[in-house]
């Protein structure tokens, strides 16, 4: 290799160490930015060409829509962390399950003065969530700073973007076109694909826990939309337990009836809706392979790994079979 090359290859290992810190908030801009781009078009044609201010009010418009998840997600974690030590603090699996199904839930509020105690309440236990979550306020903000700028100019000039990287990448523009494919492609299937599935499967058990009177059902429900992503058990990996649990507090009838509707409905969504958000947006990735990128990711890179899992697996596999039709081909 030249000088040139080494000092090119070392500048950009360099690069790729100061920008790692930050890839979480760059890969969710550039997935954000490729699902808002339909919206972008629609409001560049409705405001007659003014591409920057149709591309403030798409991001605008998808961040109003994402909020409300967001917030539901710090409250599901919240409660998942107090539930986990409740669980942990039983004396034996027995008990455990009797816990989970007994332990009084926080009473609905019934008045306008109890929403507002509540609200208050849970924004505390979040604002503590989110700075435990960040490590800090300063780097949290910074983050939320470049997730915004970031999806800002792709929206606006990631064609130029492309261009560039095609012009400078050493990988022939056919095979990154491939790549950049597939990382849209683990975007789409991951937020829109697992994503709907998980959420209304989630739901489901959610209305389906508060109807049997199942305590933290509003925690238990969401989880239950997580737990569809693992391979063979799915969803019956909760609402099997909280059966359990019912049958063992003495409350057969409700039990029996929870299995009926996790088998004939929960399990069911599955198999009906997933079809239906695939043609949404589908990963390219078998259930079990998903399932092992996600947790070990979840191992190697921490929270973020669950994104960051999926999406080097699926590049890897892209990388590979681009390989083996050069291969053949040649």
């Amino acid at each position: 290799m030249t000088p040139l090359r080494w000092t090119t290859l070392v500048l950009c290992a360099v690069a790729l160490f100061v920008l790692w810190p930050l890839w979480p908030p760059l890969v969710l801009a550039a997935w954000t930015a490729a699902l808002t781009r339909p919206l972008l078009a629609r409001f560049e044609k409705g405001l007659k060409g003014r591409r920057r201010a149709a591309a403030t009010l798409s991001l605008l418009l998808f961040v109003v829509l994402a909020f409300p998840l967001a917030l539901m997600t710090i409250g599901v974690i919240s409660g998942a962390q107090e539930l986990v030590a409740t669980v942990e603090g039983s004396p034996s699996t027995v008990s455990a399950l009797q816990t989970l199904t007994s332990s009084p839930d926080a009473p609905l509020p019934s008045s306008f003065a109890d929403v507002v105690a509540l609200l208050q309440r849970s924004g505390t236990q979040g604002l503590g969530l989110l700075t435990n979550v960040a490590g800090a306020a300063a780097k949290g903000l910074v983050g939320l700073f470049i997730y915004f700028a970031g999806a800002y100019v792709l929206l606006l000039d990631s064609a130029a973007l492309w261009e560039w990287l095609k012009q400078h990448s050493p990988l022939d523009p056919k095979h990154l076109q491939r790549l950049g494919n597939a990382f849209h492609e683990t975007g789409r299937g991951l937020l829109v694909g697992v994503g709907l599935t998980s959420a209304t499967q989630g739901l489901i058990a959610t209305i389906i826990y508060v109807s049997l009177g199942v305590p933290r059902a509003w925690v238990l429900g969401p989880i239950t939309g997580i737990a569809s992503v693992v391979p063979l058990v799915g969803t019956s990996l909760v609402w099997g337990p909280i059966a359990l649990g019912l049958f063992l507090t003495e409350r057969p009838i409700k039990a029996l009836v929870l299995v009926a509707l996790g088998i004939g409905v929960i399990s069911l969504v599955d198999n009906l809706l997933r079809p239906i958000y695939a043609r949404l947006g589908a990963l390219q990735l078998p259930l079990f392979v998903l399932f092992v990128s996600v947790f070990g990711g979840l191992v190697a890179f921490g929270t973020w790994g669950a994104l960051m899992g999926p999406l080097i697996v699926r590049l890897a596999l892209e990388a590979l079979e681009v390989s083996r039709e050069e291969r053949t081909s040649a």
